[in-house]
């Protein structure tokens, strides 16, 4: 290339050389032809070089010039980048001029695009920093409360390196992560105010803007406000509204024990519950739980209180009605726990108390309510007994049947329903059977727990021991009557034997058997001539007498009775015993006509 050039100098210099020769040989014969003395030819030859060494001193100068000039503009363009690659932070980059490039135009050139590549690079760099940093300044001022752009992202540094940008970019992608935390937090924050203005039927706008107007309806160029005070501002505002609602609970749960306490005296309809179902759910819940909407505003409350007071007037007017509703309430606990209600509180004695005014009614319901969670405890642990006395009681009762049943002459008779009266006896027999270890199990508890307690177990105001103890001496004393009675029977007919055997037996007419009744059954047969028995008394003076269970004793209204439901310890006989003695009975049966039938 270096070759090529030359030779297109040689040749240029040539032409020109031969053009100039020539115009030189023309002007000599012009000069010649003019005639021209030599003096005057060599004066203007003179001129003619002087007027080229200008010429060429002057094109030589502007040839210096522009050298100069390209020379300090490589310099300044190597300056310049030097600078850029500085500010980019390219410190590794060759950035020298490439002398094999030629001229000096060539390497100008050559540099100068190096130049204005790093020049872009640079503006875009820049522009990139601040764009980061406007968002930097952005986000800080977001978290400080100020949403003004302190420096519009200015860089005041000439430093676009890499590791400023990576700096920058760091920085933002941290500032992002807290934003973005601060704003789930805001929203957490907002969510559970609205939750809480919803339960207590508070103004969820009019809450929001006493912390900050931007958390509900942000302005135009104004985002919503995750400062610290703005989240410190939420975080007090939950904890009052939590406190409030905490509050609300408390007074609305009293409320509800109250309208629930009424609801239950005055035995509200379901109608008038329903209207606050939506409210009794408040009652026994956690605090958390309660999420219904308007279910703590003050219009609920103020509900809840008018309710509540429109039925203690209305309990007020009912009273007396309700007093007397108690005490029934508690005869009826104490009837199913066998004890003896308080004659203080009896019917007569309230209503006496009320008409008189005397005593505040609220008072004498109190007494009772609390006589009858005393009653309803001293039931539960007298319930063991009673369900042995109960046992005891279904026994006697079975006992009774089978006696009954015995004494039908059609038990054993093919009506309809015979196979289940035979059934029942033996069951009963075996119930019987186990009477006397009822009897003497129930005794044992039943003293087992007068000693734990230090008292006396009464059932219907008498002691139930002395009720067992006089149980057990009626049972033996009919036990002994019925062997007395059998004896007396066997000595009958021996008698009435021995009197056959000297006058001579006698027939007697046969009684028709359609007029008899069997002793102690009912006609409630099956329409087949079978009678089924039915319960029956047998009076005290009988061959067999009654045995007293504790319902039959307590059910006994006469004076005698009435006498024998003092505390005693001493065994009472409730037989009498039949007074005629052997001698009597013996008269007696000697007395009958031969061939009568004998009364027994």
């Amino acid at each position: 290339m270096v070759g090529a050039e030359a030779a297109r100098l040689s040749l240029t210099n040539l032409n020109m050389q031969t053009t100039c020769g020539a115009l030189l040989s023309e002007l000599e014969q012009i000069w010649t032809d003019i005639g021209e003395d030599e003096v005057e030819k060599d004066k203007m030859m003179l001129e003619l070089e002087m007027e080229c060494l200008q010429l060429y001193q002057r094109k030589v100068d502007e040839a210096r010039n522009t050298r100069s000039f390209l020379r300090q503009s490589l310099l300044t363009k190597e300056a310049e980048m030097a600078a850029l690659m500085g500010s980019l932070g390219e410190h590794n980059l060759q950035f020298q001029t490439d002398r094999s490039l030629g001229s000096l135009r060539r390497q100008v050139a050559f540099i100068s695009q190096m130049v204005e590549d790093l020049r872009l690079k640079k503006d875009e760099r820049a522009k990139k920093i601040s764009e980061i940093k406007s968002e930097i300044e952005k986000i800080i001022g977001e978290i400080n409360g100020c949403n003004l752009q302190i420096n519009n992202g200015k860089v005041e540094n000439d430093d676009f390196s890499i590791r400023m940008l990576n700096d920058y970019q760091a920085q933002l992608r941290s500032l992002q992560k807290e934003k973005s935390k601060r704003v789930h937090k805001v929203l957490e924050s907002v969510n559970e105010v609205h939750s809480l203005c919803s339960v207590l039927g508070n103004d969820f706008v009019k809450t929001l803007n006493e912390v900050h107007p931007s958390l509900h309806e942000p302005g135009l160029g104004q985002s919503t406000n995750i400062s610290d005070s703005t989240l410190e501002g939420l975080s007090q505002m939950i904890q009052k509204l939590k406190t409030e609602k905490r509050k609300r609970i408390q007074t609305v749960s009293q409320v509800l024990e109250s309208l629930t306490e009424l609801w239950n005296l005055l035995d509200s309809p379901e109608e008038e519950r329903k209207i606050f179902e939506n409210i009794s759910c408040i009652f026994g819940s956690r605090e958390e739980d309660v999420t219904n909407s308007g279910v703590l505003s003050i219009d609920t409350v103020k509900e809840i209180e008018a309710e509540v007071g429109r039925l203690t007037k209305l309990k007020a007017s009912k009273m007396k009605e309700l007093v007397l509703k108690k005490r029934l309430e508690l005869e009826e606990v104490c009837r199913q726990a066998h004890i003896e209600p308080d004659m203080s509180t009896a019917s007569d004695k309230l209503c006496a108390l009320i008409d008189s005014a005397l005593v505040d009614p609220s008072e004498l319901l109190a007494n009772i309510e609390s006589q009858i969670i005393k009653a309803r405890e001293e039931s539960y642990i007298r319930k063991d007994i009673i369900d042995r006395v109960s046992k005891w009681e279904a026994a006697c009762a079975e006992e009774r049947w089978l006696e009954e049943y015995n004494q039908d002459e059609n038990r054993y008779s093919a009506g309809k329903g015979a196979h289940l009266n035979l059934k029942h006896a033996e069951k009963a027999r075996v119930t019987a059977v186990k009477i006397p270890a009822i009897i003497d199990n129930l005794m044992s508890k039943t003293i087992a727990w007068e000693d734990e307690r230090n008292m006396h177990f009464l059932y219907d105001g008498v002691r139930l021991i002395s009720l067992l103890e006089e149980y057990k001496l009626a049972r033996q004393q009919k036990e002994d009557e019925k062997k007395r009675f059998r004896d007396q029977k066997k000595l009958q007919h021996l008698l009435l034997t021995e009197k056959e055997a000297l006058y001579g037996s006698k027939s007697s007419p046969k009684r028709s058997n359609s007029l008899r009744k069997p002793n102690g059954c009912h006609a409630y047969g099956n329409g087949n001539g079978f009678m089924t028995p039915g319960p029956r008394r047998i009076s005290i003076g009988s061959a067999t007498p009654e045995l007293l269970t504790p319902r039959s004793y307590s059910g006994r209204q006469n004076g005698y009775f009435k006498e024998m439901r003092r505390l005693s310890t001493a065994p009472l006989n409730f037989v009498a015993l039949p007074k005629e003695d052997t001698i009597s009975s013996f008269a007696s049966i000697s007395c009958f006509e031969p061939g009568s039938p004998p009364r027994g």
